[in-house]
């Protein structure tokens, strides 16, 4: 059926355990169109994606493809298809090559000869496509979370693709990156491909989607093409009200300093830093992707091996060699790679959160009415959206995982946090409870280190903030001079200022 539209949604709904988190979804997608998914955390839109990718079955509805009626069994039936996803969580098997993981379950052979220099050459192509220098004999453990995506991005063009799902596609890239990923989508989009575009970032979608769902609870709101709605319409659709400040108001952190790091050095990423943190303070690093600002945060606590510098602790030195010291020391860490570094998917929600506190929780049992409990008031607390303390972390929304893993650092009781992309990936509603909670443990005393790529989140948050390009301190800027053109100015190597103390 040559005129009819390539994917038609009937009726698609999923429920889990009895609760259904999809109902009755219906959309007509054309040939050739890049369609936008939004709603806040728990909308409905990973979940709906899972289903076209073939990594959920739905629990009714029917989906046609060109015409035909089609069942998407799995992930493989819907590559044959040529439907791909590339995941907001990425799905690369740290062991292998990139350009193994590139061609994973798609390796060009002869016989049974796997072709690697055909793949190699093939995966180099498609990265100067894209324009980005990763080395494809490289491992994938090796990558950086910007790297990773554009890995993910590439296995999704590899092959012929009738529709590629993007999950959060920019959440780790440069404003470089991003250009050249819409100038690949808009040549996608003239081969006919289909793109579904899923992001929290309303300004990207009125400027790459043609058509724009949007989802609330699980259920359709309105589907509209995308000079019919504005960003301030999609946003208020989103959340089913009118948005104010996202930002709470900030507060003044004590005089005392009470965390000090002098010359840190780490091989060819970290060079001579030093920088000190207040009492109750929210401390902001900024810069661009590959500044060294992770690099930094995983030296301080122990995962990357210093090659030297002093870390001070209330005017002691301490020593920190692993993630358990920095516990001691009472600095928790939240990771930028959540579902990797930080959480376990298929624990239920008390396991979790208990991670590093089990101590608190058991003598030679674990008293699971005390773990419960303790999870009850954090779910209370942190607003934590679930059906069930059971439920396996694989089933929340990724806003409320992030909560779960801000309860997890919140139960070691730290006086100091490292907070490394608090907010990646998660919808504005969330991103504002999170913004509070953060502001609320400064408020307690807790002092905070906020390490974010989004400027907005930096400049609405931040008392101090220092600057990195390629592994240095580029400058500190007080709270009058944190804006975007002094960062960028900063983060570019154009200025440089001395520290003001």
């Amino acid at each position: 059926m040559s005129d009819a539209p390539l994917l038609k949604i009937v009726n698609v709904s999923k429920e889990f355990f009895g609760v259904r988190v999809l109902n009755k979804v219906n959309i007509i997608v054309n040939k050739g169109e890049v369609f936008g998914i939004i709603g806040e955390n728990g909308a409905g839109k990973s979940t709906f994606m899972k289903i076209l990718s073939g990594i959920y079955t739905p629990t009714e509805g029917e989906i046609y493809l060109e015409g035909e009626k089609i069942e998407i069994k799995d992930p493989l039936t819907a590559k044959r298809l040529g439907i791909n996803i590339i995941p907001q969580e990425f799905n690369l098997v740290e062991t292998l090559k990139v350009y193994e993981n590139i061609f994973l379950g798609s390796e060009l052979s002869k016989g049974f000869l796997l072709k690697k220099s055909e793949m190699k050459r093939k995966a180099e192509e498609l990265l100067e496509e894209l324009n980005v220098e990763i080395p494809v004999d490289m491992n994938a453990e090796n990558l950086s979370v910007a790297q990773k995506q554009m890995v993910e991005i590439t296995k999704a063009i590899a092959f012929e693709s009738k529709i590629i799902i993007m999950d959060e596609p920019t959440t780790t890239l440069t404003e470089y990156e991003i250009r050249t990923l819409f100038d690949l989508i808009k040549r996608l989009k003239d081969k006919g491909v289909t793109i579904f575009f899923i992001s929290h970032k309303l300004e990207e979608v009125k400027k790459i989607c043609d058509k724009v769902l949007i989802l609330r609870d699980g259920e359709t709101i309105t589907v509209k093409k995308i000079e019919e709605i504005s960003i301030h319409e999609m946003a208020k659709l989103m959340v089913g009200r009118e948005l104010s400040n996202i930002f709470p108001e900030k507060i003044k952190e004590d005089k005392e300093t009470i965390f000090k790091v002098e010359n840190l050095c780490l091989s060819k990423m970290i060079k001579n830093v030093s920088f000190y943190l207040k009492k109750g303070e929210i401390l902001g690093f900024s810069g661009l992707v590959g500044s060294g600002r992770t690099e930094l945060a995983e030296t301080i606590i122990g995962i990357r091996k210093k090659n030297s510098g002093k870390i001070f602790l209330e005017d002691k030195e301490i020593e920190i060699k692993s993630p358990n010291d920095a516990l001691k020391n009472k600095i928790a860490y939240l990771s930028e790679d959540r579902q990797d570094r930080g959480l376990i998917l298929f624990f239920d929600i008390p396991k979790n959160i208990t991670l590093s506190s089990l101590k608190k929780y058991s003598n030679f049992f674990i008293h699971k009415k005390k773990e419960k409990a303790k999870s009850l008031e954090y779910i209370e607390k942190f607003d934590i959206k679930t059906s069930s303390l059971e439920t396996l972390l694989i089933y929340l929304s990724g806003g409320n995982q992030q909560k779960v893993y801000f309860s997890k650092l919140i139960d070691v009781t730290p006086n100091i946090l490292i907070l490394d992309e608090p907010t990646r990936g998660i919808d504005i509603n969330a991103k504002t409870h999170i913004y509070k909670i953060i502001r609320d443990l400064a408020g307690l005393g807790i002092s905070i280190i906020l390490i974010s790529s989004e400027m907005e989140e930096i400049i609405g948050m931040c008392n101090r903030v220092y600057v990195m390009k390629e592994g240095e301190i580029m400058g500190q800027l007080l709270e009058n001079e944190i804006n975007e053109e002094s960062i960028m100015f900063l983060a570019a190597g154009l200025e440089r200022k001395k520290e003001k103390v």
